[in-house]
């Protein structure tokens, strides 16, 4: 009989430990991702090493939203993590560094310690995208993203509108380091 009590202790903790891992392969892979920030591109909102937490699932529900960072598959092996500029529809341009959309300005307020360090000159400069200069709308399925450093990010301006199928999710989450630790906000 107690023979009996140990294996089916060491069964239940078997099953304990395999369903543990199929929860956290399931959480893993539909709801939560995990990204390193590499390069300086969204300074200084998100450093180069920082630990960051994805929420895959709420672009399943919802569209993105102007100003949510996001992760995208930027190649086949890389991920690019930019901020939501221009929306399907949109028609953005900038001019003397000022955003406009649908020809309202707009403020970035997540900008403005880096305008601060402004010595001279602009900190995001009028775009050209394949030889096109002024207004461009935004296709239907894409979006426009760029980094917060402007003077020092690959985003849309290099690389052209992002497919909204790309977009692996909304960074939720600084874990680490543990001094940043806290939510990533929108504006």
């Amino acid at each position: 009989m107690n023979h009996q009590k140990k294996r089916n202790g060491a069964f239940a903790w078997i099953r304990a430990i395999g369903l543990a891992l199929l929860i956290v392969f399931v959480v893993r892979t539909f709801l939560i991702g995990n990204y390193v920030v590499d390069g300086p591109s969204m300074e200084p909102a998100l450093q180069d090493g920082d630990r960051l937490l994805v929420n895959k699932l709420d672009y399943t529900f919802h569209e993105p939203k102007r100003f949510d960072v996001v992760i995208f598959h930027a190649t086949k092996t890389d991920d690019y993590v930019k901020r939501v500029i221009g929306l399907p529809g949109d028609t953005i341009r900038y001019a003397n560094d000022q955003l406009y959309v649908n020809d309202k300005p707009i403020k970035e307020s997540f900008l403005k310690s880096n305008k601060n360090q402004l010595l001279s000159g602009q900190l995001t400069w009028d775009f050209t995208l394949h030889g096109l200069t002024g207004e461009m709308r935004v296709p239907k399925g894409k979006l426009w993203v760029m980094g917060d450093n402007r003077q020092n990010s690959a985003d849309s301006r290099v690389f052209g509108f992002v497919s909204q199928n790309d977009v692996v999710g909304k960074v939720f989450l600084r874990y680490w380091p543990m001094k940043g630790f806290g939510t990533i906000h929108s504006n």
